[in-house]
């Protein structure tokens, strides 16, 4: 028979009753003693048990340690409740809006499948491949043994400004992570590199997408990885991550539910107080361009002015950020007549202008107004990067109908010939193009400021991403006060027309280079082109690369001087020479090829500026007065910078 369980045994709340005293035992007499005897011997006292250490008690710290630690907890808890407010909100502000045109955007998918697939055909190099692998990770893991048995072996700290913290080479566990991935990315995108029959173009889409995937996956990125951004953390008892969620929900707030990482303080500077602040007059204004002409910094001037065209995918106050580096100023003390063409900031109902308008519109217009305004008959331009495409084509244009306005021209870092255009190729394939396309006429015609600061920041994702992700958001650092920062995101619009124009015909046919581009009614030449032309070029430019500019050189058909500068494609041209930075490099010929050119070149320190401005004297005419904005033919519109590098996209 089964015996039933028992009942759990509950607490009572009744009293219990009291328990029978046991019978006592029979009381010996008093008077009955014990027989007399020896007395029994006693037996030794057991030794007391070994004293036991005290178990761990983690709540056995001091109040200042255990105040902290709580200090840490609550702050983690902010941060995280932070982000996922920040989040939750992004995600409510662009529930109504259209997603997204492409979910590949950059086509890669099609060119990993190429790449991998030419791989695949050639086994042996697999294995080749894998078995590198193999032995960098053995050599890896055999030095970390034997650094962790005590045997002094030595540790290189990477060159990597992202590992430049001294912790990951002197601390084993994060030495080993650095190294890990070091390895693994360098050996992932030389695979990737490595491929054969793949169309050159294809290839480089799938190394750019692996580089960018290598980067974003870098331990440094990460808290729990980074032993800087842990450092902080405890320092400040979880306050730095606080600081950086509240950064992170500020940019996501700033990019209306897309994370737009701040470069700068943004709130340090404004446009006409502490940059942009060169004195001078707007003297013409139109539908398109403000003209600006500069106050004379000398007694004397040159007779023929200087127009300076720079991109209208930017404002045009790189050129002046600050007096210490302003490129306008240094010339007006120079002794030059400076005129600048600020573009406007586009609206939809500019979608419709191309190049023909911004030839006849803007560059036809703005220097007739400077030569008006000087009393000339011709003067100098400058075009710097996409302003000196346009400059270019205006110049052949010019050549083909008889027109010798213009008596000198520069180029800051331009293209004319675009075979070898450097990244930016990878942008304009036909997928990417319709992209493009319909997010501009999402935008009602123009394409955004954001679009092309994305794009700008993806060609060097280490410095103009990563880093201020980690620093901004991982260390809850602001970010800093930087004037060309600020700058780099204070992006203009472009028309749609333009845009696709320049993208199809230069990026992706190739056509000024070619004789095919047509402008004004023209199909131009620019070998027609005998005007001097002075080019600067930046050794590491990855927007216009100086091979690119270079090939650019030979296609016109007067005299033409090319300058290499050291960085890249700002701070190669914006390099005051007060900074004593950097270097450039001279050659009078023009061999075929870049690779003879620098080989009979001539390095020198610091600035190319002074070698620009004595080239540029020699053809500036003779010394006058001192020309007054305010008296010339024009009349004043505003003090500058003027108003129409204040709009913001």
């Amino acid at each position: 028979m089964a015996t039933p369980p028992k009942k759990p045994a509950t607490r009572s709340t009744k009293k219990a009753a009291p328990k029978k005293a046991a019978p006592r035992a029979a009381a010996t007499p008093k008077a009955e003693k014990a027989a007399p005897g020896p007395t029994p011997e006693r037996e030794p006292a057991a030794p007391p048990p070994p004293s036991q250490p005290d178990a761990f008690d983690p709540f056995a710290i001091g109040a200042d340690q255990r105040r902290m630690l709580e200090t840490l907890s609550l702050n983690i808890a902010r941060a995280a409740m932070t982000a996922q407010t920040a989040l939750a909100e992004a995600a409510l502000s662009r529930a109504d809006r259209p997603a997204a045109l492409s979910a590949d955007p950059l086509n890669v998918g099609p060119a990993m499948t190429s790449v991998m697939t030419s791989l695949a055909s050639r086994p042996e190099r697999l294995f080749q491949a894998q078995a590198d692998l193999f032995g960098r990770y053995m050599t890896l893991w055999t030095d970390t043994a034997r650094r962790a048995a005590g045997e002094d072996v030595p540790v290189t700290a990477a060159p990597d400004k992202r590992f430049k913290d001294p912790a990951w080479a002197e601390n084993p566990l994060f030495d080993v992570m650095r190294q890990s991935y070091l390895v693994t990315a360098d050996w992932m995108n030389s695979l990737i590199s490595s491929a054969e029959d793949v169309d050159p173009r294809t290839r480089r889409r799938a190394e750019f997408f692996t580089k960018l995937l290598t980067d974003a996956f870098s331990p440094s990125n990460f808290l729990a990885s980074n032993p800087a951004a842990l450092k902080a953390l405890a320092e400040t008892s979880g306050e730095s991550l606080v600081k950086g969620m509240q950064n992170f929900a500020a940019d996501l707030e700033r990019g209306r539910g897309k994370l737009a990482i701040s470069q700068a303080d943004y709130g340090k500077f404004r446009v006409g107080e502490n940059v942009a602040t060169s004195p001078g007059q707007v003297v013409w204004r139109d539908e398109l361009f403000e003209l600006i002409q500069y106050d004379a910094a000398t007694d004397k001037q040159r007779a023929i002015p200087l127009l300076i065209f720079p991109p209208w995918i930017n404002k045009f106050y790189i050129l002046d950020l600050q007096p210490a580096n302003s490129m306008i100023r240094w010339l007006s003390e120079q002794g030059f007549t400076v005129f600048v063409c600020s573009w406007v900031n586009p609206e939809a109902d500019k979608a419709a202008f191309g190049f023909d308008d911004y030839l006849e519109k803007g560059i036809y217009r703005a220097t007739s107004k400077v030569m008006e305004q000087c009393g000339t008959d011709r003067l100098n331009t400058v075009g710097y990067c996409i302003g000196g495409t346009l400059m270019g084509a205006a110049m052949a244009h010019m050549a083909d109908k008889g027109d010798e306005r213009v008596g000198a021209c520069t180029f800051f870092a331009a293209q004319h010939d675009f075979e070898e255009a450097g990244d930016l190729l990878l942008f304009t394939d036909d997928h990417w193009l319709d992209e493009i396309e319909g997010m501009m006429d999402q935008a009602g015609g123009v394409l955004p400021g954001s679009a092309m600061a994305d794009t700008f920041n993806a060609l060097r994702a280490n410095d103009l991403i990563w880093s201020f992700f980690v620093s901004n958001y991982l260390m809850g650092k602001d970010p800093p006060s930087f004037d060309l920062l600020f700058w780099n995101a204070d992006q203009t619009r472009m028309p749609k027309a333009l845009h696709m124009a320049y993208l199809r015909q230069m990026y992706g046919q190739n056509a000024l280079a070619r004789g095919e581009f047509e402008i004004g009614g023209v199909r131009v030449d620019l070998s027609k082109v005998r005007t001097p032309i002075y080019a600067q070029a930046s050794r590491e430019d990855h927007i216009a690369p100086m091979n690119s500019v270079y090939r650019s050189t030979k296609l016109f058909g007067g005299p033409v001087t090319y300058t290499l500068a050291g960085s890249g494609h700002i701070a190669g041209v914006v390099n005051h020479p007060a900074a004593a930075k950097y270097q450039h490099w001279t050659n009078d010929a023009l061999p075929e090829t870049l690779a003879e050119w620098q080989a009979g070149a001539q390095q020198h320190p610091g600035s190319w500026w002074p070698h620009w401005a004595a080239w540029l004297h020699a053809r500036s005419g003779d010394w006058i007065d001192a020309r007054d904005p305010k008296k010339g033919a024009l009349k004043p519109v505003e003090p500058a910078p003027g108003s129409y590098v204040k709009v913001k996209s």
